[in-house]
């Protein structure tokens, strides 16, 4: 374990030359494990100035229209426009790419050419690894496998920048693996929880997965390019708001506990097919699609709290303490 000093802070400049020397000395031995965690497209972002904007000259997402621009301008709450305004001046102040405050349209680019930078920037850096695999010759034999702890809220129920709801935004997640051996070209679509990996790895490397293990091998995807994946996911947000989503078909169901501050009503159903940004909330009208999300919801939460050692639902603990912590936070700053 080595940590470069930046408190979270550090940028991909600043951890890649730590792990092209370990590979230096490292890299041609046999069986070695090296994780690199990069925070480059996390908020604030902090590409480099010196790397400027590569997206200057991109247009803005079509689906921010000006009317949607102008819902979102006067939404509140953590990580609202007004509230990444509010940031600009105090958390982000010493980042120069988060200096210029939101006022129209246009000035969305403080947050998505930003963002997209810091991916980009990423994975350069990344491509500065693989060529190091290469020059040691162990490029072949090496399994990479690339993915995130959240996605990142760009828009999605007026919030920019953040991972604070139970949503397609912020719980799809990269996974990326390239396998000795493995299938290419793959790409699977079926639902996978993240818990997944863990028997997924001890499948690939014949080994067996613990009985207590929640997760589900998609190995054969990996190695033969069986796809699949669940009938349905339960995704649940408890640091920011509480909520509870199911995902199945093409459906995300959203269920409100704890608003964060953010307005939410108890219940949100989105279309994902046809409403990939969550723009539109159907609950009201395909009330028999939230009752088959609820059942899903119900059977998930019995058989959840039946493998348990206590009988305290941990999201029922946390509004017990008043709320998620992020929105405590942002209700003592607001106030």
């Amino acid at each position: 374990m080595f940590n470069v000093g930046g408190r979270g802070h550090e940028t991909a400049e600043q951890v890649l030359p730590v792990a092209l020397k370990w590979l230096e000395d490292n890299g041609e031995s046999e069986n070695w494990f090296l994780h690199l965690n990069f925070w480059d497209p996390h908020t604030p972002y902090r590409t480099p100035e010196s790397y400027g904007n590569p997206f200057k000259k991109e247009p803005l997402p079509d689906w921010i229209t000006e009317d949607v621009f102008e819902l979102h301008r006067i939404k509140k709450g953590q990580h609202s426009i007004e509230d990444m305004n509010t940031l600009a001046k105090s958390h982000y102040q010493q980042h120069f790419r988060h200096q210029q405050e939101i006022e129209n349209r246009d000035d969305l680019r403080v947050i998505f050419d930003n963002y997209d930078a810091g991916v980009k920037y990423l994975d350069e850096h990344l491509g500065k690894v693989f060529s190091k695999l290469r020059e040691l010759g162990v490029m072949k034999d090496t399994a990479i496998l690339i993915s995130a702890d959240h996605g990142e809220s760009l828009g999605e129920l007026g919030i920019y920048s953040e991972h604070g709801t139970a949503d397609e935004a912020t719980c799809r997640i990269p996974m990326i693996v390239r396998w000795p051996g493995g299938k290419k070209g793959i790409v699977e679509e079926g639902l996978h929880y993240h818990l997944d990996l863990g028997p997924t790895l001890a499948s690939l490397l014949n080994l067996k997965a613990a009985a207590s293990w929640d997760g589900e091998s998609y190995a054969g995807a990996i190695l033969e390019g069986n796809l699949g994946g669940r009938e349905y996911l339960v995704i649940s947000q408890c640091a920011h708001v509480c909520q509870r989503s199911v995902r199945f078909a093409d459906w995300l169901y959203i269920r409100t506990y704890h608003d964060g501050h953010h307005g939410f009503p108890q219940e949100m159903l989105f279309d994902l097919k046809h409403d990939p940004y969550e723009q539109h909330n159907l609950a009201e009208v395909r009330k028999d699609v939230c009752m088959e999300a609820v059942y899903l919801l119900n059977e998930w939460h019995d058989h959840m709290m039946g493998s348990m050692d206590c009988d305290i639902d941990p999201l029922w603990t946390v509004l017990m303490e008043g709320g998620p912590y992020h929105a405590k936070e942002y209700l003592s700053a607001s106030l």
